[in-house]
């Protein structure tokens, strides 16, 4: 039986958006209470007001960043 996938997508000047199984903790080891069974979005943005989660501050912030994979 294979391992579940854990995909982490960067949104055009948004969020990650990580759906799958994960635990996300804090700098103190703190397990933050998330549902494992729905996507997060994370902020990459840095104006959330609710980090590391995204609360869609980056569409009022101007945040702008739209990286792509180098291709083999």
């Amino acid at each position: 039986m294979s391992e579940p996938v854990v995909e982490i997508k960067v949104r055009d000047d948004g969020p990650y958006k990580v759906t799958g199984p994960v635990r996300l903790i804090d700098a103190d080891g703190v397990v933050f209470d998330v549902a494992g069974d729905r996507p997060i979005a994370l902020c990459r943005c840095g104006h959330s007001q609710t980090k590391p989660f995204c609360d869609a501050t980056h569409k009022t912030a101007g945040f702008e960043s739209c990286p792509r994979a180098a291709r083999a």
